[in-house]
This record gives C-alpha cells, structure tokens and sequence, in this order.
C-alpha cells in the first residue's frame, strides 16, 4: 500500500467553502450551535493559523482554524475547530496540524493557547486542564483545555472566555 503525503498550507479564500463542506461532514450542520462559535461569531479568524491538509492529489483531508478570545486581560488563541475527513483518520493529518498550529502561534508571539477537547488526545501535544477558565455554557469544564506557549503565561489568568472584537 504506497502512503499518501500530507501537504499543509495557510487556508486561502478559495479553500472557504470546501472547509466548511468538511467541518459539516464531520461535526453536522447544527455545529455552529456549540457554544464555542458564540465566541466566533463577528471575530475574524487568524488568518495565519488556518491551516488546510491536502493529499497528493490535491484532495482536501483536513483543515483547523483558530481565533482570538480573551480572559480577563489576557489574549488567547482558540484552536478548532479542527477536523479530518472521516476516509483520511488515523494517518495522522490531525496532528500535523496541530504542531503547525502551536508551531504558527509561537512564531507569531502568542503566548497562550486553548481549545475544548479530550484531554486524554490533546496532552500529548502539551495541553492541559484550565481550572479557572470558563468557556460559555454548556461546555463541559473537564474539557476546556490550555497551552503555554511562553512558560508560565497561563499563571494567573482566570476568568471567563470571551471573543476578542476589534
């Protein structure tokens, strides 16, 4: 069986509608009632930290996308959603991503990260628990979840998790 390459790239306005083809694919189209688009909607996503995975022939096999929020004075990236078609889990598209993603982030002077997630998943790329963080309900707050990615920038920061408007 010959392995397909992953190429990641910086989603472009081309990639919208076949980005969001894939998150309804995968998440349903009610996804946008989850409570962490409350914290998207009128917020531009980070541009630079939109992330398409495409195999070698072009076919889209997953994107992610992250946004600015805040908790109390603090600035914060929001990973996700992130998704992979469901023919192309398990080769690992997902995790590509995300190292691009923190990698991205920590390059662009970010020092914080988040997303809602299984713990159990995200802890091998450094995520852990936010007890003082709270995102809108009905999250779950076992999965609410955050990376440094400046040592120490998650100390004293509480509170709850807004968007961040211009």
């Amino acid at each position: 069986m010959q392995q397909t390459a992953i190429t990641l790239a910086q989603e472009t306005p081309d990639d919208w509608w076949e980005v969001e083809a894939l998150y309804d694919l995968c998440f349903a189209p009610g996804r946008s009632a989850l409570s962490s688009y409350r914290l998207r909607e009128g917020v531009a996503p980070l541009a630079d930290l939109c992330i398409t995975a495409r195999d070698n022939d072009g076919i889209l096999a997953g994107a992610v996308r992250n946004w600015p929020v805040r908790i109390g004075d603090a600035a914060a990236v929001l990973l996700g959603p992130i998704a992979v078609h469901p023919t192309r889990q398990g080769e690992g598209a997902a995790a590509l991503m995300m190292q691009d993603c923190i990698r991205l982030a920590r390059e662009a002077g970010w020092a914080r990260m988040m997303l809602v997630g299984d713990a159990p998943y995200y802890k091998r790329f450094g995520f852990v628990p936010l007890v003082d963080v709270h995102m809108p309900p009905p999250t779950n707050p076992e999965r609410v979840l955050g990376l440094a990615l400046q040592q120490g920038s998650w100390d004293k920061v509480k509170g709850d998790v807004r968007p961040a408007r211009d």
